[in-house]
């Protein structure tokens, strides 16, 4: 996982067109030809023809977050707001992202509140800064945390909170295969870490507070 302070390497790599560390197109769908007859399947087969171009294509959407720059998407603000001094918030944030040990989904839902100090941003920011993280192999613990560290970075808000709920297929439909099982992560910044009030405020507003009182 990369943090915000990582991302112009992110955005570097995936942008150079003549990096030699990435492999060409025709080289990942051959890859995924040699998963097709790992598993004892044929890829000359009428209906896994195409599978190996279908699946690259599918990773270029399920990844486009590597193309990137989430710090970018926070680089407009309005700074004629005045007299506003509380939680911005926007919940319910619904998104899919793949597990980087296994590869496979992780379906969730984050909520997402900064404080502001002198620079508000555009709601729906917030929303692509969870889409950017979650487009990349992630640990659910990392993309919490770099959500939180990018908008802490770039805003310099009074705080921030990110509450992240998700469903990982790694354990749901294989290894203990708990399908009933959410994990649960949390990051607190700034005012909504140090003020109890304000970050039990932030869980009642997305409906958690009972399960820290």
């Amino acid at each position: 996982m990369v943090s915000s302070k990582d991302t112009s390497k992110v955005v570097d790599m995936c942008s150079d067109e003549k990096n030699s560390a990435k492999p060409s197109r025709d080289e990942a769908e051959e890859a995924v030809r040699v998963l097709l007859r790992y598993i004892g399947e044929n890829p000359k087969r009428e209906g896994l023809v195409d599978t190996p171009a279908r699946v690259i294509r599918a990773y270029d959407e399920f990844f486009e977050g590597y193309c990137q720059d989430p710090a970018a998407e926070l680089g407009k603000t309005f700074e004629d707001i005045e007299g506003f001094d509380d939680i911005v918030l926007v919940k319910d944030i619904e998104f899919t992202s793949h597990c980087e040990h296994h590869m496979v989904p992780i379906n969730g839902v984050a909520h997402v509140a900064y404080w502001p100090d002198k620079a508000v941003v555009g709601i729906s920011k917030l929303a692509r800064i969870v889409d950017i993280y979650s487009k990349r192999l992630v640990s659910q613990e990392n993309m919490t945390n770099g959500i939180a560290n990018c908008i802490e970075d770039t805003l310099k808000p009074k705080g921030v909170a990110v509450y992240i709920d998700a469903d990982h297929q790694c354990m749901s439909i294989r290894g203990v295969k708990k399908r009933q099982s959410s994990t649960v992560t949390t990051t607190f910044r700034g005012r909504l870490q140090d003020d109890h009030s304000a970050q039990m405020r932030f869980l009642t507003m997305i409906g958690e507070q009972k399960k820290y009182l």
